[in-house]
């Protein structure tokens, strides 16, 4: 346990992270386009993606929900180690991690409020794949419109509508990202 707590990040943290912020902020400004992540290896059962947004986006001072299986010994270790994330309740979260199934119900994180929409929550995804098919998606950012395989659209379109509130989204599976923004419209 002692020794895959501390392999798994990155060999050279500041252009990596530097790397993977540009990659995750592409994808959020583009929604439903595909971004690479590479430079972490998290333990099972995260992805290569996953491990990478959380060593770029989580410090001491972002809390972190672990959902469903993502929350084992050997993750939050890691967790632990290379972020400092302090492990929280959905209730608390900054940044939420886990599968589609294990994250529900979306009502019980954070959407900000009218004076502070930026305090909401963000949903890490994880899928067994990711594509760009499926729902169609438009809003700022999308020419016309791009598709996305999202595990559902009526939640999707649910938080779309409490806009300017509202969570956001990443998807990942393997060494991809996507990003699904509370202003992107779902049909």
């Amino acid at each position: 346990m002692q020794a895959q707590m501390l392999e798994g990040g990155f060999a050279d943290p500041a252009t990596a992270s530097a790397h993977v912020f540009r990659a995750i902020m592409e994808a959020m400004a583009r929604p439903g386009t595909l971004w690479s992540l590479a430079g972490a290896a998290p333990p099972a059962p995260l992805s290569p993606a996953a491990g990478a947004a959380l060593l770029t986006l989580c410090d001491t001072e972002t809390p972190l929900y672990l959902a469903g299986d993502a929350d084992c010994d050997a993750v939050r270790a890691w967790v632990a180690f290379h972020t400092g994330a302090p492990l929280v309740g959905p209730k608390d979260c900054m940044f939420a991690l886990g599968t589609w199934e294990a994250l529900g119900p979306l009502s019980v994180y954070p959407v900000g409020t009218s004076e502070y929409p930026d305090r909401s929550a963000t949903l890490i995804v994880e899928c067994s794949y990711l594509r760009t098919e499926g729902a169609t998606l438009t809003g700022p950012g999308i020419r016309d419109t791009a598709a996305l395989s999202l595990p559902e659209t009526q939640a999707f379109q649910d938080n779309a509508a409490l806009f300017p509130l509202g969570l956001d989204f990443f998807f990942t599976s393997g060494v991809r990202i996507a990003a699904l923004p509370r202003s992107t419209k779902v049909r």
